[in-house]
């Protein structure tokens, strides 16, 4: 067996998560018929501070129906260059809308400076497509974006008739290594999605959360790019159990990684950054970084990555496969 650290999507739902979806009232919610879909997309809502919410089987298409939403054929969304909206959701809104994806360099928290947002911002000009969306990601690589940024972002986005999506795959952890309520780091977007299947061990599903007129439309294009589902209150019950049960034992991850982390920083030829959440990243040197995770999976670990590794933990990680991984890696590099 070995210890999966590639993604925190790899955690297996708990027994109390398979109890919660076997005993699911569920409804045709196509129909919005379903009474667990409908309590989850409520309770998240209050809880974030939205008006309402709607379950999608993936960030990635809550993302792009988002982004469909705000924007229009031919408009502007501006994200960050290494953000996962413009570099690994398959250029669907591009693709699918028509929309213009607008890269911005960004700090290695994912910040993106204020002048270079305004710059981009174009004006009405026939020239270039006029920008309508703002879209950033919290956490960003495992790291949490800087509030003051957030709010100073989010303001001049005001001023320039921008709205804002907040791609929340991993707010959570960013709201536990923050020390604040998540709906600290939500509510002032004027829409976001947060993950069920991350850190909060669902097995499938993320919730878009916006206003009843943004979700009424949102919902039209789920139903255009394949989300809508029928019998929902399986996977809506595994959401709400999560919501309920796998937030505060984030910090049990975060520690994890920190642990892995520190076990890691004397071993020779490699640099480990010091982690923030739940993703630990080891800068592996040259002549070891193309079979690195090859060798590491013949150790039993597994990771991601060549030259720079990312090790996340998650709540099917225990202190023992730490200690384990440690053992793994040090036999790589002393190889």
């Amino acid at each position: 067996m070995h210890i999966d650290l590639r993604s925190d999507t790899v955690t297996k739902p708990s027994a109390g998560m398979r109890q919660a979806m076997a005993d699911a009232e569920v409804g045709d919610d196509v129909f919005s018929d379903d009474p667990t879909a409908n309590r989850l997309q409520a309770a998240a809502a209050e809880r974030f501070g939205h008006e309402t919410s709607l379950f999608f089987p993936s960030g990635t298409q809550a993302n792009l129906a988002a982004m469909l939403t705000h924007c229009q054929r031919g408009d502007a969304v501006l994200l960050g260059e290494r953000a996962h909206t413009c570099r690994d959701e398959g250029g669907g809104a591009a693709v699918l809308g028509s929309i213009q994806p607008i890269a911005l360099p960004q700090a290695i928290d994912g910040s993106i400076g204020l002048d270079v947002i305004r710059a981009a911002a174009h004006a009405d000009d026939d020239h270039t497509a006029p920008a309508k969306l703002l879209a950033f990601e919290n956490t960003f690589g495992g790291r949490a974006a800087p509030q003051k940024w957030v709010e100073e972002a989010l303001e001049l986005a005001k001023t320039l008739s921008l709205a804002t999506h907040l791609d929340g795959a991993r707010v959570f952890n960013a709201a536990m290594m923050l020390q604040v309520n998540p709906r600290e780091l939500i509510a002032p977007f004027d829409s976001a999605s947060v993950c069920l299947s991350k850190g909060l061990g669902a097995p499938i599903g993320s919730l878009l959360l916006g206003t009843k007129p943004f979700i009424r439309e949102a919902r039209r294009w789920r139903k255009m790019l394949g989300g809508g589902m029928r019998q929902l209150g399986v996977l809506a019950a595994a959401g709400l159990y999560a919501l309920e049960n796998n937030i505060p034992r984030l910090a049990e991850d975060h520690d994890r990684a920190r642990k892995l982390a520190n076990g890691l920083r004397d071993l020779p030829g490699l640099s480990v950054e010091a982690p923030q959440t739940n993703m630990v990243w080891v800068h592996v040197p040259p002549n070891l970084a193309p079979v690195f995770c090859e060798r590491l999976a013949k150790h039993g670990v597994l990771a991601t990555g060549t030259s720079l590794v990312r090790f996340v933990t998650h709540l099917d990680i225990t202190d023992d496969d730490i200690k384990k991984a440690i053992k793994g890696v040090e036999a790589v590099v002393t190889e």
